[in-house]
């Protein structure tokens, strides 16, 4: 683990050192439930490495974005949300980002509205 990621909580969840309800893993994600949900269903999806925010991860060269979708998707289907769920990527401060590992926020099991916040 670099410097940087040796003090990311994401990436202690990624590399078991911080214990997280894990729904589903393969070999570039790792999701996992929020402690904080918004929603009945609330997942958070990380790439493995780390990324400080999505505009990192669309500038790496690994697939990253189109992996975090990937595994968001084979979530939604497991988890039943064939209604319908929302996908959230926040970035920066201003853009609520709490934590500085890329996450994508899956969220559903009820009716989203809109403006979001």
């Amino acid at each position: 683990m670099t410097d940087a990621a040796s003090d990311c909580l994401f990436c202690r969840i990624v590399a078991g050192e911080v214990p997280a309800e894990i729904v589903h893993t393969d070999d570039h994600t790792v999701a996992f439930r929020d402690i904080a949900p918004q929603a009945p269903t609330h997942v958070l999806v990380i790439p493995r490495a780390h990324h400080r925010d999505a505009a990192a991860l669309s500038a790496s060269t690994d697939g990253g974005v189109d992996a975090l979708v990937r595994a968001a998707v084979k979530v939604a289907e497991a988890e039943g949300l064939g209604d319908g769920y929302r996908l959230v990527l926040n970035t920066g401060q201003d853009g609520g980002q709490t934590v500085f590992h890329v996450h994508l926020h899956l969220l559903g099991g009820r009716a989203m509205t809109w403006p979001p916040g």
